[in-house]
């Protein structure tokens, strides 16, 4: 399938390559943070911050930075993040969504509008393309976890309704009310998974030829550039040699 998920895997793959560690760390420990003020500091009581925890193993962040994010929860000087969800369109009419934790909404509307307008695109309301999209809960295994028939027997039981399983690994979807109990679930059969996460996924996709794709990696990869940026979800899909020659 050369359409969404093959696009997450390989920026995904690339994003492991590229990115500087302390920027993936301190996003990783922001989520942290705000999922354990927002609740309870115990994973086991709160199911965001645990997902927010696998999420930051899964990058091998250490554990003490991971306990100090949980710490800056309650303390006095503890930042007050607000989770904003912007909305646009790229190049060749491709939907965004944008997940942002700021402390300063003005600043983090600036930048993703001028990066939206670099790229040509264009920035729109809340909920000016999210009804295009699906908030699904999503577990990632590496194809090391077994085969195809191994992990969709696995996802049956736990409760999955779909599995997309190729040479990168076995990617899991689920409702997202249940992605708590799945995600337990499919630890006990397979072990613990390369990432546990709430995401976005398109009910449809836009295809674009080779310089559309271009121009929207180089947005999406501005966006993620970003501190405040968490999550840039995309809805575009170009043929297996393509991504394959913008991913060298």
């Amino acid at each position: 399938m050369a359409g969404h998920s093959q696009f997450k895997n390989i920026m995904h793959r690339k994003g492991r390559q590229d990115a500087v560690r302390s920027k993936m760390f301190s996003k990783l420990a922001r989520e942290i943070t705000v999922a354990a003020k927002a609740g309870l500091p115990d994973p086991a009581m709160n199911p965001r911050l645990r997902l927010a925890i696998q999420s930051a193993k899964a990058e091998s962040m250490p554990k003490d930075n991971i306990q100090r994010a949980i710490n800056k929860a309650s303390g006095g000087d503890a930042e007050n993040y607000e989770e904003v969800r912007y909305e646009g369109y790229g190049p060749g009419g491709v939907a965004l969504i944008v997940e942002v934790l700021t402390d300063n909404r003005n600043r983090s509307a600036s930048n993703v509008r001028a990066a939206f307008t670099k790229a040509g695109g264009a920035l729109g309301e809340t909920g000016s393309v999210a009804f295009m999209w699906d908030r699904v809960g999503e577990v990632v295994y590496p194809a090391g976890t077994g085969s195809a028939d191994k992990v969709m027997e696995a996802a049956i039981e736990a409760g999955a309704d779909d599995v997309e399983s190729d040479e990168n690994g076995h990617t899991i979807l689920c409702a997202f009310e249940n992605l708590g109990d799945v995600s337990k679930a499919l630890e006990t059969a397979l072990g613990e998974a390369e990432s546990v996460k709430a995401i976005w996924k398109p009910q449809n996709t836009v295809p674009v030829d080779e310089d559309r794709a271009q121009s929207i990696l180089k947005l999406v990869a501005t966006l993620e550039d970003d501190d405040d940026v968490q999550n840039v979800y995309v809805n575009f899909d170009v043929d297996e040699a393509t991504l394959a020659k913008l991913s060298a």
